[in-house]
């Protein structure tokens, strides 16, 4: 199955509502019915922009994805698991939660030697350097 390719605008919206408002200058709430899209599309962007197999991330019940380049798996379950919920998985996109704090406080399991994801998030604007 070929995936589709997310755009620079799907992301920017998708930040947007990770961010809590239309503009992304909001407070953090997001509606419920806006967190699978948003979900997906961030984490196709991650997997877009950090190609690879080295970890998978998983984000129940909306998606996963493998990315991040390095030593792949090809049966069983991967070496490298990132594991989180929704809500928790926007905030870290956002920018509204570091990645040491999610994991320390038990939102985020990460296993593995390449499983830290806290240079790749908070996720960049598309159109931003």
């Amino acid at each position: 199955m070929v995936r589709r390719a997310v755009t620079p605008q799907q992301v920017a919206d998708a930040i947007a509502v990770a961010r809590g408002s239309a503009d992304g200058a909001g407070d953090g709430n997001v509606d419920r019915s806006q967190i699978g899209p948003a979900v997906r599309v961030t984490l196709a962007w991650l997997a877009q922009t950090n190609p690879g197999r080295s970890v998978e991330i998983r984000v129940p019940p909306f998606a996963a994805v493998q990315a991040v380049a390095g030593p792949t798996h090809t049966r069983g379950t991967p070496p490298n698991v990132v594991e989180t919920d929704g809500p928790t998985w926007l905030a870290l996109v956002a920018g509204r939660m570091t990645w040491s704090d999610a994991v320390a406080g038990g939102l985020v399991k990460a296993s593995g030697s390449r499983a830290d994801l806290s240079n790749l998030l908070p996720l960049q604007h598309p159109t931003e350097d």
